[in-house]
């Protein structure tokens, strides 16, 4: 049976790929054909864990796993027991802290080296196929000490590693079955080779949020894991009017969080969301819904001013009622099947594991593509076309 491995960092979340893809939470990375499980021996990190491992063990074993438990570990240097000869995928999410939007943009981050780690352990174990997910901003910062962009270096890093056919591209994730416009940028290298005609997944149609939220907006008996709707948004800077208007009135989906925005909190059903990440609030307004820019108090019976000079207006939301998305919600944009149950401390801690992984269905289809390829090398055919797309290779 042919074999993923995974070389997974604990807050980057590429162990999405790892998940659920259908209707099958045990089946993990592709559910698709002859490769139907995902024998893991080990999730390991070539750095440390920022997120505590025993709440990442703790949502994995509570999920059907075909019997497997998974054990996160911190792994520096030895090669795992047990770890496959030879694989057929290596999947490898380094941490993005050091280029992300919403770390710290800092070149020097030592984190940003531990691409080289997904490399050795490639040189170790030969996968036939190794895959990168990281965020856009490597594509532009430049390495200290080279001056080259990152994405060179990692090409590089993977040619000497014995990869030299290599794809990459940026995926939009509302064109690939997911309600968001996150983008990621993910590397694909194959050892021996690519099929002829082969490409990366090509986009489809636009992915609204409506099929994923509208039934628990509007009917809070839904009984889910992770799912707890409560009512009454407490707020500073929002107006919950505390009356529900009954469920013939409409059901708003906004913002609540980043009040300096520019965009408008008050989203359309008919639209991707905004990318999911670990710090936004979303939410709920039921009733007559409104938002509109406003000076900030910034008396001292203000709490939590962080500028007090600055006059900046902030939007502010009015509903009859409000409330925040529930982890479930959440993870339906990530397009988590519902039976996969998150685990965690606190809130936060479910969030966090939610907000930073890769988005299942977008992870099913890279799976597919990669089955494929192998599928026809294994056969000496071509790739199967389904549109013109070209494949970047360095």
């Amino acid at each position: 049976m042919p074999t993923p491995v995974a070389l997974l960092d604990g807050v980057e979340g590429t162990r999405a790929l790892l998940l659920p893809s259908g209707d099958h939470p045990g089946d993990g990375f592709v559910q698709v054909g002859e490769v139907t499980r995902v024998e893991v021996e080990d999730v390991m990190t070539g750095y440390s864990f920022d997120f505590a491992t025993n709440q990442l063990s703790a949502t994995y074993n509570n999920n059907p796993t075909a019997g497997r438990q998974h054990h996160f570990c911190a792994w520096r240097i030895a090669r795992p027991e047990g770890l496959p000869d030879t694989p057929d995928v290596l999947i490898a999410g380094p941490p993005c802290q050091g280029f992300s939007l919403g770390g710290n943009r800092h070149a020097a981050d030592d984190r940003n080296g531990l691409f080289r780690e997904v490399c050795r352990v490639a040189q170790q174990v030969h996968p036939r196929v190794v895959i990168i997910e990281n965020v856009l901003n490597l594509r532009t910062m430049l390495h200290p000490d080279t001056g080259r962009p990152f994405i060179m270096e990692i090409a590089v890093a993977l040619t000497e590693a014995g990869y030299g056919d290599i794809a990459w591209d940026v995926f939009k994730m509302d064109r690939y079955g997911v309600p968001q416009t996150r983008r990621r940028f993910v590397f694909v290298a194959f050892r021996n080779g690519v099929p002829d005609r082969w490409h990366l997944p090509t986009p489809s149609g636009y992915e609204s949020i409506r099929p994923w939220l509208w039934d628990l907006a509007h009917d809070d008996t839904i009984s889910l894991p992770n799912h707890d709707p409560s009512w009454g948004f407490k707020s500073q800077v929002h107006v919950d009017r505390g009356v529900n208007p009954g469920q013939n009135e409409p059901m708003s989906v906004v913002r609540f969080s980043r009040t300096a925005s520019d965009g408008n909190p008050i989203r359309d059903w008919d639209r991707s969301f905004p990318a999911v990440d670990t710090a936004t609030v979303w939410g709920f307004a039921h009733g007559h819904a409104s938002a509109r820019r406003e000076p900030r108090d910034r008396s001292g019976k203000a709490k939590f001013v962080r500028n007090p000079d600055t006059d900046v207006t902030l939007w502010r939301v009015y509903g009859d009622r409000l409330r925040s998305l529930t982890h479930r919600e959440y993870a339906r944009l990530q397009t988590f099947p519902d039976s996969w149950e998150f685990v965690g401390g606190n809130k936060r801690d479910v969030h966090i594991q939610i907000g930073n992984a890769v988005p299942v269905q977008f992870a099913k289809r890279l799976g597919q593509n990669i089955q494929e390829a192998l599928r026809a090398l294994d056969t000496g055919r071509a790739f199967p076309q389904s549109a013109d797309t070209p494949l970047r290779l360095f």
